[in-house]
This record gives structure tokens, sequence and C-alpha cells, in this order.
């Protein structure tokens, strides 16, 4: 199996918030106020906050606009991996960056029942520590 894919570095903000109802409907909602789109998203939570992990269409205007709302977050470099959504396809990707000794730190993915395309976001790290 070789599946086409599409890659692309992208800037992932991590946002730290607080975990209660209605954190994340002010960050969305300031976000879509400033014309800013979230095209992936991923939250972990502890017992006091959440970190939220977004992929935006512009990371530089959303990461000034959290700052000056006190809100603290974090940017790194990502991969964006587009690829058609069938059995196998994420083992293939996972199975060639191990061979090339890349570790993915974490990931999170989309797809759709209805669309033959999923999408996934990779933290990437070519450490000596996971040798």
């Amino acid at each position: 199996m070789n599946p086409s894919l599409s890659i692309e570095t992208a800037t992932q903000l991590a946002v730290f918030l607080a975990n209660r109802p209605g954190a994340l409907v002010r960050v969305c909602e300031a976000l879509a106020k400033a014309g800013i789109n979230i095209y992936a998203l991923a939250t972990s939570d502890t017992v006091d906050h959440t970190v939220v992990r977004m992929v935006v269409s512009d990371p530089t205007k959303a990461l000034m606009l959290l700052g000056e709302a006190g809100t603290l977050a974090l940017e790194t470099e990502v991969l964006m991996i587009e690829t058609a959504s069938q059995p196998g396809v994420l083992a293939k990707i996972a199975e060639r960056l191990a061979e090339a000794e890349v570790n993915i730190e974490y990931a999170y993915l989309a797809g759709s029942q209805k669309r033959s395309v999923s999408c996934a976001i990779c933290k990437m790290c070519r450490c000596s520590r996971h040798r």
C-alpha cells in the first residue's frame, strides 16, 4: 500500500486553560471574531487545567490575541499530513517514520465516514533520547 500524502509543516498552538465550563468557548469565540479558522484541535486535561492543541489559519494573530487576553499559549512546529482514509495508512506512515528514526511524540487526527480523506497532526522528534 502506497497512499498518496500531502505533508506540510504548520504552527501549532498549545493553549493552557482552566478546566471549567466555558473556557474553550471564550477562546473559540475570540478566534472566530478575529477571522481565525481552526483547522485542527485536540485537548488533554488534568485536574485543574486543560491543554488545547490547535492549528489555526493565522497563528501569529492568534498568539497576540490570546496573550492580550492573558491566556498562556505556546507555539511549536508540527506536520499536517493529509492522506487517504483507509485501514493501515497510519500504520504505514508510522512505520516509515520509525525506519527514518523519527519519533512521533504525539499525534491527533480527524476523518469522516463520509469523506475519503483524513488529516493527522504529528509532533516529531529526531532526538538521541529516543534511540
